[in-house]
């Protein structure tokens, strides 16, 4: 089944091309003052090009983590919340993979005592403010694929014990683990070191971290073999003394764009330093910042240290290179920031940030097989954005949205909605007209992007009496479709609400929907906005089908509003109603109100557009237009059109608003 690709209306706001030089520009400011830029965008590598926009981060393990398999944490596993120390400890000592996120402050009892990981685990802060106070994660021998994110682990400081000789009490700590990504935490006031990855542990990227107010920051290795493999990117050291970091007899240690400021200056000659590179280490460092360090970087006799790019302010001591230890771009790609723009990159984009603990997200298929998949995943009850990324390729099966998993970005990660589908067979004969539906949602604030919807049931190709076939059927609050298709025949799009006199809102932007009979209806306030309404042929001369079937509840003003919108139709003229009233059950209540306005409409639609439905006429209905044009389009007896005066209280904003202010059109 045909339809028309991903385009803007005109006047919609296209892409010029003066916004991509305009693009280029912004993006190099963002390198170098990140004045110009929004949170989460900088420019990309200075090496092999003019700079673009990209992003600062994403949910992807980068460096050596995303090596040998790569580093997914809980990726396929369910998502949960927690706030409190016993949940922490169940889900996070769990053999099942999980996505833990941690809300809020959790105090650790015992004083300094370990929250055990296991593998297959992402631990992740809500926002930018889930924090572990008073206690360690560790990683025990044998755990592998653990992310942990965007958290704040503080304070088991034992008073007097600035050398850590007397606890143990890391923030983070693991021996002899595999595929571990640390990033966007906050490490401070330590009872020992803030980080130890110990004991040939490999496959370890340390980035975007700040490690403050302590003596012992990060330190690496602890045997005799060259085994680890570790990527240390982005991260902020101030106010530490050593270890930022230490690396003893690691294979390959790659240090870029750190920043080591505000050492603390204790008079120490040998133990106060920047970066070590210990044993039989091989290390490369680019493009970092040392500001006030004593021994910025060092390396033993028999370990390897090459350095390039880095700028040294206010240091002394040693800054040892030699050897030739390793190229890095033999092994993964990455992005370098120029030296001198590091301290106000880190400084803004390290440790918590609210953007990336805020939301979740969900990938389908390389976490989760299919799109249900990744809903069940969703906690019910869930309050905070779940972002489900469906990769492109055709997706042949139903999905339930269940009330109560609200939150939900579903998002099609394609360049074209066309190229993310979602798409299913079954007509109402077999289940009835929402048993029929691809896919329902009937949780409140869901948001659906750059997907195609579709029934592909053939009307043609068999004779049932249930012939209607839902491609989509809404009965959740506040529900946005964004750059999406709807496919199919009878009943298309049903926008409805739990029961007749509960408001639900819609809001359908740049999108297509096509259909023949009833393909837009339903009782819930909906509003279409800059689409395209395709209506079928069905070989007929003078009756191919009705745009809409509202049913609006007699006590909602606002049923359907089709706006600044195009009718398109390749069936005759004068053969297509723009719709007729729905009275389901024959519910006297149900009145159904229609406003096509500022809608462009093709030949097809009839003179007398509007048509009675199961013994209930049009007239008694609310159907009306404004100021819509195009060979359809006139005015008679038969088309009742709204006043000027009426229509300042029948806008986009009208329908939508409702008690909580909705404004889904404000967001561009």
């Amino acid at each position: 089944m045909t339809h028309f690709p991903s385009k803007r209306l005109p006047g919609a706001g296209a892409g010029r091309p003066a916004g991509r030089t305009l693009a280029a520009v912004v993006a190099l400011v963002a390198a170098l003052t990140l004045g110009a830029v929004g949170e989460g965008t900088a420019a990309t590598s200075t090496t092999g090009g003019t700079a673009t926009a990209a992003p600062r981060w994403t949910d992807q393990a980068h460096g050596f983590a995303s090596l040998a398999g790569g580093t997914t944490g809980g990726a396929g596993g369910k998502v949960v919340t927690v706030t409190d120390q016993a949940s922490l400890v169940k889900y996070a000592a769990a053999e099942e993979p999980y996505v833990i996120r941690v809300a809020g402050s959790i105090a650790v009892a015992p004083f300094g005592a370990d929250v055990v990981v296991a593998s297959n685990k992402t631990v992740i802060g809500v926002g930018d403010t889930g924090e572990i106070v008073h206690g360690e994660l560790h990683l025990n021998p044998g755990t592998s694929n653990v992310v942990i994110r965007n958290l704040t682990i503080r304070d088991s400081y034992v008073e007097g014990d600035w050398d850590g000789k007397t606890t143990d009490f890391d923030a983070i700590q693991m021996d002899t683990v595999d595929h571990v990504w640390i990033d966007h935490n906050r490490f401070t006031h330590m009872g020992d070191g803030l980080l130890d990855i110990r004991k040939d542990s490999q496959y370890i990227t340390v980035s975007n971290n700040q490690f403050t107010n302590h003596n012992k920051a990060f330190g690496i290795g602890w045997t005799p073999n060259v085994l680890t493999q570790i990527t240390i990117d982005h991260n902020w050291f101030t106010g530490t003394k050593q270890r930022n970091p230490s690396a003893d007899n690691c294979a390959y240690a790659h240090l870029y764009n750190n920043y080591v400021s505000a050492q603390v200056a204790d008079g120490d000659p040998v133990w106060t330093y920047g970066n070590w590179s210990r044993g039989k280490t091989r290390m490369v460092i680019e493009n970092s910042y040392y500001d006030g360090v004593q021994h910025p970087y060092q390396a033993d006799a028999t370990a390897e240290l090459v350095q390039r790019g880095s700028i040294l302010k206010n240091v002394s001591g040693r800054t040892d290179t030699w050897g030739t230890a390793f190229e890095p771009r033999d092994f993964y790609p990455y992005r370098l920031d120029p030296a001198a723009a590091v301290p106000t990159l880190v400084k803004r984009f390290s440790g918590p940030q609210q953007r990336i603990g805020a939301a979740v997200t969900l990938h389908v298929p390389a976490d989760y097989p299919t799109v249900q998949a990744a809903v069940d995943a969703v906690p019910a009850g869930n309050d905070s954005p779940v972002t489900i990324a469906v990769a492109p390729g055709t997706y042949r099966a139903k999905v339930l949205i269940p009330a109560g998993k609200s939150n939900i970005l579903l998002q099609g990660t394609g360049r074209s909605r066309s190229d993310t589908v979602i798409v299913y067979d079954t007509p109402a004969e077999y289940g009835g007209s929402t048993g029929s539906a691809t896919v329902r949602i009937a949780a409140n604030d869901v948001t659906a992007r750059n997907l195609t919807f579709s029934n592909d049931f053939d009307e043609a190709a068999v004779e049932l009496k249930g012939e209607q076939a839902l491609a989509m059927k809404t009965t959740g609050d506040r529900i946005v479709f964004e750059n999406t298709a709807f496919l199919g025949n009878q009943d298309t799009l049903m926008t409805d609400s739990p029961k007749l006199d509960v408001i639900s809102r819609v809001y359908v932007r740049d999108s297509y929907i096509e259909g023949d009979v009833d393909f837009i209806y339903g009782r819930a306030t909906t509003v279409i906005e800059r689409s395209v309404i395709r209506a079928l042929s069905r070989g007929s001369a003078t009756n191919n089908g009705y745009l809409t079937a509202a049913s609006t509840w007699t006590g909602n003003p606002y049923g359907f509003l089709i706006t600044r919108s195009k009718v398109v139709s390749d069936a005759p003229a004068d053969s297509f109603h723009l719709g007729r009233p729905w009275h389901p059950g024959g519910e006297p209540n149900a009145v159904a109100q229609v406003l096509f306005r500022d809608a462009e409409l093709p030949a097809a639609v009839k003179a007398s557009p509007w048509t009675d439905m199961s013994g209930f006429s049009w007239k008694d209905a609310r159907f009306t237009e404004y100021r819509t044009y195009g060979p359809g389009a006139q005015v008679t007896a038969d088309r009742p059109q709204l006043s000027a005066t009426d229509a300042s209280s029948f806008t986009v904003a009208d329908y939508l608003n409702g008690t909580d202010g909705w404004a889904p059109y404000a967001r561009r």
